[in-house]
C-alpha cells in the first residue's frame, strides 16, 4: 500500500462528527445585538514594515504584499476579534481543543501562525502563564504593551523556519486560500514540533452546504465562491484546501492520533437551539461585515 493509500485509509477511520441543526418555528429573533470591542494599535517596526497598500478604501500589508489578500485596517480588526469570540462560543469557551487549551494545563513554547491581532496568543498566554508564546504575522496589528510570557513577530511563514527552539504546540486558525503550498506548511510544523507535540488547525470550508440540499450550485452564493477561488489559485497561487484533504496531509507529514471534528456555523438565527441561534448570530454579521471585503481584492485583482 503507497503512503497516499494508507494515508487516505487512515483519514477514513476517523469520521467526523455530523451536526444536525433544527430550525426554530419562533420568528422572534432572541439574540443579542452584536458589540465588537478590542482594538489594536501597531508595533513599533522600520517603515517598510510598516507600510501599507491602500486600495479601494482599505489598507493592506506591505511586507510580502498579496500573500494575504485580506485587509488590515481597525474595521478588518475588529472583525478579526469577533471571529475569535465566534471560535469561542464554538469551543464552549475554550481557545481550541487540543490537550495543551485544557484548564491547567502546562505548557512549554507556543507558536501561533497567522497571529492576526494577536487576541489568541494574548489570551493563551493569560491562561497559561506558564507557557512561552509567539504569535507570527505579515501585518504589525499587534498591541504594543503585552504580557512577559508573549512576543509577536512580522514574519512570513511560508519561507523556511529558523526557530532555535521547537515548540510543544502549534496553532494555525483560518488560513486556507492563504497558503501556496498546504504540503510544506504541514511539514514545518511538524519538523518545529517537540516529540509528544501537538499542532491544532481550524479552518473552514469555503463552500457553504445546506442541511436539507436546497442550497444549489447555480446560487449566487455558490457561484461567487467559485470565482474567488478561481481568483486565488490562478493569480495567487494560493489553492483552495477541501477540509477532507487536511487530514490525509498530517498524517503523510508523520503525525499520529490526527483527529478531524466538524463543527457548523449556521448563517442566520434560524436554528431552534439557543447555542446554535447565538453562534448564527455572530456568524451572520461576521458575513455582513466579512463577505464584501473577502471578496473585493481577490477579485478585483484575480479577475481584473
Amino acid at each position: 500500500m503507497s503512503q497516499q493509500q494508507d494515508a487516505q485509509a487512515q483519514a477514513s477511520n476517523v469520521a467526523d462528527r455530523e451536526i444536525v441543526l433544527i430550525a426554530d418555528d419562533d420568528d422572534d429573533d432572541a439574540a443579542s445585538a452584536i458589540q465588537s470591542s478590542v482594538a489594536s494599535s501597531s508595533v513599533s517596526l522600520n517603515s517598510s514594515i510598516l507600510d501599507h497598500r491602500f486600495e479601494n478604501g482599505r489598507t493592506y500589508h506591505k511586507y510580502k504584499e498579496g500573500k494575504y489578500i485580506l485587509p488590515n485596517d481597525e474595521t478588518e480588526n475588529d472583525r478579526l476579534d469577533l471571529q475569535h469570540h465566534l471560535f469561542r462560543l464554538t469551543f464552549n469557551g475554550r481557545l481550541a481543543n487540543a490537550p495543551p487549551s485544557d484548564e491547567g494545563a502546562q505548557v512549554g513554547r507556543v507558536l501561533d501562525l497567522g497571529t492576526g491581532t494577536g487576541i489568541w496568543a494574548l489570551e493563551f498566554g493569560d491562561e497559561h502563564p506558564e507557557a512561552e508564546i509567539l504569535g507570527v504575522d505579515l501585518s504589525p496589528t499587534q498591541p504594543d504593551f503585552v504580557a512577559p510570557n508573549v512576543k509577536f513577530k512580522i514574519d512570513d511563514i511560508e519561507e523556511p523556519w529558523t526557530y532555535s527552539k521547537k515548540f510543544d504546540y502549534i496553532h494555525s486558525r483560518l488560513l486556507n486560500l492563504s497558503i501556496g503550498n498546504w504540503e510544506v506548511y504541514v511539514k514545518q510544523c511538524f519538523d518545529n514540533l517537540n516529540p509528544g507535540g501537538y499542532v491544532e488547525f481550524n479552518e473552514c470550508d469555503v463552500y457553504p452546504m445546506s442541511n436539507d440540499g436546497s442550497l444549489k450550485s447555480n446560487s449566487a452564493i455558490l457561484q461567487s465562491c467559485k470565482l474567488l477561488q478561481e481568483a486565488t489559485e490562478q493569480t495567487y497561487g494560493r489553492p483552495l484546501k477541501l477540509m477532507r484533504d487536511l487530514k490525509i496531509t498530517f498524517i503523510e507529514a508523520g503525525f499520529v492520533d490526527v483527529q478531524a471534528l466538524q463543527f457548523k456555523w449556521p448563517t442566520n438565527p434560524w436554528p431552534k437551539d439557543p447555542r446554535f441561534k447565538e453562534l448564527a448570530t455572530w456568524m451572520s454579521e461576521n458575513l455582513l461585515t466579512g463577505w464584501e471585503l473577502i471578496c473585493l481584492a481577490h477579485l478585483a485583482r484575480g479577475l481584473s
